[in-house]
C-alpha cells in the first residue's frame, strides 16, 4: 500500500457540534431537503386522512428531535430520529433522520452503533443525495475512534494507536474525494487523508524505533524499510532511513548502512540523524518512555 500525498499534516479540527459542522463550514448538510420534505408533507402530498396524520406526526417528530438535539439531549433526540425513520419510511426525510441519528450516536461516543447506522444507510440508499455526507461522517467516526478516555487524558497521538480505524477512515474520506469531488466535504476529507497518511507512516517508524531501542535490529530495519517503501514525501521517512542505517550498522552490514546514509543525506542534508547518529540523537526522546 503506497500512499503519496502532501507532507502537510496539521491535526484536523474535530470540534464538531452538529452534522452541519461535521463539514468544514456552512449550513446543515441538507437542511433544505428536510425542510422541503416537511413542507411538502404539510401542504397536501398526502392522498388520504391517514397519510395526512402520518405526515403531521413526522413533521412534529422532526422538530421535536431537532429541539432535543439543540438542547444537548442527544440520547432523547436519537430515539426520536429513530422513530421518525419508521414513521417517514420511504421518504428523504427518513434518510435525513437516519443520518441525524448516526451523528448523535457519534456525539455520544457510541462509535460502533454510529458506524452500523451509516453502513445500513449506504447499503439502503447508495444513490442518496447525502451519500457524500454519509461517507464523510463514517470517516470522521473512525478518525476519532479507538482513543477512548485514556487516550484523551494522555494526548495519545494518532500514530501510537491501533491503525485499522485510521485505514478505514482513509478509505471513507477517499470515497468522498474521488466520487464526490465537488462535495462541500471534499476539501476537509482530503486534509484528513493527508494527516492519516502521515500518521500511518509515523506509526511504522514508532514500531521500528521500539525494536531498535530493544536491540531487535533486524526487525527495526525491516519495519523502517516498510515505511520507506509504502510512503512518499512524508516527514517520518527521514527517521525511517536513520533507523535503517543505524540498524544495519549494529548488524555489521556496512554496505547497506552506507547506501542508506547516502539516500538520507541526499534527501535530508540537514538531518540531525546524520550529524549525531541515530542512537545519540534519539536518546533524549527515549527517556520519555
Amino acid at each position: 500500500m503506497t500512499m503519496m500525498l502532501s507532507q502537510q499534516s496539521t491535526q484536523p479540527d474535530n470540534n464538531i457540534s452538529t452534522p452541519v459542522r461535521c463539514a468544514p463550514r456552512g449550513s446543515r448538510p441538507w437542511a433544505w431537503l428536510a425542510g422541503l420534505m416537511v413542507a411538502v408533507a404539510l401542504v397536501g402530498c398526502a392522498s388520504d386522512a391517514k397519510d395526512i396524520d402520518r405526515d403531521k406526526t413526522a413533521a412534529k417528530l422532526y422538530e421535536e428531535a431537532r429541539e432535543e438535539a439543540a438542547a444537548g439531549a442527544y440520547d432523547r433526540a436519537a430515539k426520536l430520529f429513530e422513530r421518525l425513520e419508521g414513521v417517514a419510511a420511504g421518504t428523504l426525510l427518513a434518510q435525513q433522520a437516519q443520518l441525524e441519528r448516526a451523528y448523535l450516536l457519534y456525539r455520544q461516543q457510541e462509535a460502533a452503533q454510529a458506524l452500523s447506522t451509516i453502513e445500513r444507510f449506504l447499503k439502503l440508499h447508495p444513490t442518496s443525495p447525502a451519500a457524500d455526507y454519509a461517507y464523510y461522517l463514517q470517516g470522521v467516526v473512525n478518525f476519532n475512534d479507538d482513543l477512548g478516555l485514556f487516550g484523551k487524558l494522555t494526548s495519545l497521538d494518532l500514530s501510537e494507536r491501533d491503525q485499522q480505524a485510521s485505514r478505514d477512515a482513509y478509505q471513507s474520506f477517499k470515497q468522498v474525494v474521488e466520487r464526490f469531488p465537488e462535495s462541500r466535504y471534499a476539501p476537509d476529507a482530503r486534509q484528513r487523508m493527508i494527516y492519516i497518511v502521515n500518521s500511518l507512516a509515523s506509526y511504522e517508524v514508532h514500531v521500528a524505533r521500539y525494536y531498535f531501542q530493544r536491540g531487535a535490529f533486524i526487525a527495526a530495519a525491516n519495519r523502517a524499510q516498510q515505511a520507506v517503501q509504502d510512503y512518499r514525501d512524508v516527514q517520518a521517512v527521514e527517521e525511517a532511513l536513520a533507523v535503517m542505517a543505524a540498524s544495519y550498522d549494529r548488524l555489521g552490514l556496512t554496505q547497506l548502512r552506507d547506501d542508506t546514509n547516502r539516500v538520507l543525506e541526499q534527501n535530508y542534508p540537514q538531518s540531525a540523524w546524520l550529524k549525531a547518529g541515530y542512537g545519540r540523537a534519539a536518546k533524549e526522546f527515549w527517556r520519555l518512555y
